[in-house]
């Protein structure tokens, strides 16, 4: 593709190739989305015939259209469902301390007019036992080969709970977001955001129409914020992709992706 753009001529030439190229790489990725919503409906659609109610799922940080176009890739089996008729809730994780979920999932969900209440990060085990939660599903930043996946912080606790929860725990991720040349997610490099993100939260202040920041920690206090981790293979259900469902491991992602 860059290729392509190189040898356009003139900037006017190079401006307009790099739109089009821009262009087709968001189509690619609502293509993906959307399969993974058809492959992912199915979950959701078996899990309220055999219960005959509506579906709770709960989900982490924000892995909806804002950040993948149109479906989103967690959300998107939701969003179909939803659209199908099948009655749903979504448990939408607050995803401390940038608040993705309380900030973008939702605002999407809202918009599509799902069913949803925000919860705060830590309530998510307590939900699981006392039976509010049929299913978890997230994103994923990044896969390895062999199915472990690195997700929002927080992600790897909720699979925790939902294991011992027995509750099923799959992660939605288009087939561009697994590291073939990674086998486990300890070889991740998980990046260590600022300390402000945690010694300030962020809202809308509605006397003076505009964002504020207000500091909720001691000047004092150290602070410890890493972005991502890692939730081994052995929590997680399946995979869902573009391509259909699989076991999270190598073998099973090698069944879809033999190439």
């Amino acid at each position: 593709m860059i290729g392509q753009v190189n040898c356009a001529g003139s900037r006017e030439g190079m401006i307009d190739r790099l739109f089009h190229v821009a262009a087709r790489m968001a189509e690619d990725e609502v293509n993906r989305s959307r399969e993974i919503g058809n492959q992912g409906l199915a979950l959701i659609q078996d899990l309220y015939k055999k219960r005959g109610k509506p579906v709770n799922i709960l989900t982490h940080c924000n892995a909806g259209w804002l950040a993948c176009v149109d479906y989103g890739t967690a959300t998107a089996p939701v969003y179909l469902a939803h659209d199908q008729g099948i009655p749903v809730h979504v448990w939408v994780d607050e995803t401390r301390p940038r608040n993705q979920g309380s900030r973008l999932t939702a605002y999407e969900l809202g918009q599509h007019g799902v069913p949803h209440t925000v919860i705060v990060d830590n309530a998510g085990g307590h939900l699981m036992q006392n039976g509010k939660v049929d299913l978890v599903l997230v994103g994923s930043d990044r896969t390895t080969r062999t199915g472990d996946v690195v997700n929002k912080i927080g992600t790897y606790l909720k699979a925790l709970a939902a294991r011992d929860n027995d509750i099923l725990f799959y992660v939605a991720l288009p087939s561009t977001s697994i590291d073939f040349s990674m086998k486990k997610g300890g070889e991740t490099e998980i990046e260590n955001r600022a300390g402000e993100e945690v010694a300030f939260v962020e809202g809308w202040n509605e006397e003076r129409l505009q964002p504020e920041q207000i500091r909720v920690l001691p000047e004092s206090s150290n602070v410890v914020n890493p972005g991502f981790d890692i939730t081994p293979a052995r929590l997680v259900t399946g995979l869902i992709t573009e391509r259909g469902i699989c076991n999270a491991t190598e073998e099973g992602i090698r069944s879809l992706f033999r190439e």
